[in-house]
């Protein structure tokens, strides 16, 4: 939720625990706000420095166990220095690329007095990019025959946003993005190629292969392996981001612009006259019609329908949070997004159980908006029991579990490896049943057709509302395996 609220934000999320196991529960959090880029700033108690009674009882060495995952961790020994911590903490967490922050308070510390001044925030401007980095990278663009930009999570910012979209309008560029960009620019732009789907060949690498020239922006290795789109390494790459790339064997930028992306995308602007790039229009028909295909009505459900069904019962603005399983790789395909954060996922940690802890943070965020988690079964399990702090706390967001009764997405690679079914089928509550049980409202897809009405019917309730959605996963084995295994690009 703390990483949620930083993501969407774009300033601190902040999470207490307790010592020991308090602080240990922390680590998947933690480990998600870092790899996600989500500032977060994690404080956790420990026993007394001093006069420490209770020996080693729930004594772990928790600055240790954080220091791999978060930009810093640290333990305050001294009272005085806590307002420098904090804010030293806090500016690190924001700072570009943003991650998790830790911080240990043991207990006889935070009893103590102390006359030390609070230090306030200071806003601070981001620097513009460098001009002759501009310049190199305005004449690559122009000179490339199929230049493309790969939108990532780093762009994910409202004042983004608007120039991007002058951008692409000015030069004819077209974009595609990675899971966690989606939004950045609207699809209704028709300059969107959507986004990718999976860590493999998709309809969209039909655009992506026919660039000899990718323009990464808020790029991090960690959204979509440059392996994927570079595995010949024969693209040339520009990176435009707040910060320096982080380079890999296939990420090794040609140019770099560093500094506030939308400054840079305004000055590019000027330095690039408008191009058509048929191969790429012809990309986005392709993806039109083979991706975005009508939903079958069958049940259980197919993932297309499910897909199409939350598309069309929510708004442009409103939020959908997603779980991890194999109908993210659907949702990432098929759901147009038209906003920044409007659909938010974890395609870097990608935790099972993250979904619904981030629908909350998001209805807090924006309770104006319509809130929809779509969560597996497995993935739910894991965490359901949040359905209480949404209750206690009055936040009516809308969970709909997308029901196998299996780990749907390692169940589709056993397959997909040849291997034999084996230990991925679990067995489940009545989720109905077990939502009235919480206080929520309890509902059930029993046939084709109904779950359209009834979710725009829990949407409407304003009320914490569970969804059970039974799903028929035999098209993960026939689209992702043998359709796109046998892809040839049309275009």
């Amino acid at each position: 939720m703390a990483a949620t609220y930083g993501r969407l934000i774009g300033r601190v999320g902040v999470a207490l625990s307790t010592l020991g196991p308090g602080a240990a529960n922390l680590v998947t959090g933690v480990a998600h706000a870092q790899l996600t880029g989500a500032p977060l700033v994690t404080i956790s108690g420990q026993k007394a420095i001093k006069e420490n009674w209770q020996a080693k009882f729930q004594m772990v060495d928790v600055v240790s166990l954080m220091r791999p995952i978060t930009k810093k961790s640290f333990s305050i020994i001294d009272p005085g220095v806590i307002p420098t911590g904090l804010r030293s903490a806090f500016k690190l967490a924001e700072d570009e690329r943003p991650g998790a922050v830790h911080i240990e308070l043991p207990e006889d510390v935070a009893e103590e007095e102390t006359g030390a001044l609070i230090q306030v925030r200071r806003e601070v401007r981001r620097p513009a990019p460098d001009r002759e980095a501009l310049w190199q990278a305005a004449e690559m663009i122009n000179k490339a025959r199929n230049p493309l930009i790969i939108l990532s999570s780093g762009a994910n910012r409202k004042n983004v946003t608007p120039k991007l979209l002058s951008f692409v309008k000015k030069t004819g560029l077209y974009a595609v993005h990675t899971q966690m960009g989606k939004g950045v620019l609207t699809d209704d732009s028709l300059y969107s190629l959507f986004a990718t789907g999976m860590h493999r060949r998709d309809y969209v690498n039909c655009g992506i292969d026919a660039a000899d020239l990718i323009i990464t922006i808020g790029y991090n290795i960690v959204e979509y392996p440059p392996f994927v789109w570079n595995k010949e390494l024969r693209k040339k790459i520009i990176s435009i981001d707040f910060s320096p790339a982080e380079p890999d064997k296939y990420f090794n930028p040609d140019i770099e612009v560093i500094g506030d992306i939308s400054g840079a995308l305004e000055k590019l602007s000027s330095l690039i006259p408008k191009r058509d790039f048929p191969r790429f229009k012809k990309t986005r028909a392709l993806i039109e019609e083979k991706a975005m295909v009508p939903a079958e009505k069958k049940f259980p459900l197919t993932p297309p329908d499910i897909v199409h069904t939350v598309r069309g019962a929510l708004g442009k603005e409103d939020i959908v949070t997603l779980d991890n399983g194999i109908y993210k790789l659907w949702f990432s395909r098929m759901y147009k997004t038209y906003s920044p954060n409007t659909l938010i996922l974890d395609n870097a940690l990608a935790t099972m159980g993250a979904g619904l802890p981030a629908a909350i943070a998001a209805k807090l965020v924006y309770p104006d908006k319509k809130v929809v988690a779509v969560v597996g079964d497995g993935g739910f399990m894991m965490n359901s029991q949040e359905l209480e702090t949404a209750l206690r706390n009055k936040i009516p967001v809308v969970v709909v579990i997308i029901r196998d009764d299996a780990y749907g997405f390692i169940k589709w690679k056993q397959k997909n490896m040849k291997l034999a079914d084996f230990g991925m089928d679990l067995g489940n509550p009545d989720f109905k049943k077990y939502a009235e049980s919480y206080g929520a409202i309890g509902l059930k897809v029993t046939k084709a057709g109904e779950f359209d009405g009834l979710l725009r019917e829990a949407l409407l309730s304003n009320k914490l509302t569970v969804i059970d959605v039974p799903v028929d996963y035999s098209l993960n084995y026939e689209v992702f395996s043998e359709e796109l295994g046998n892809l040839v690009c049309e275009v």
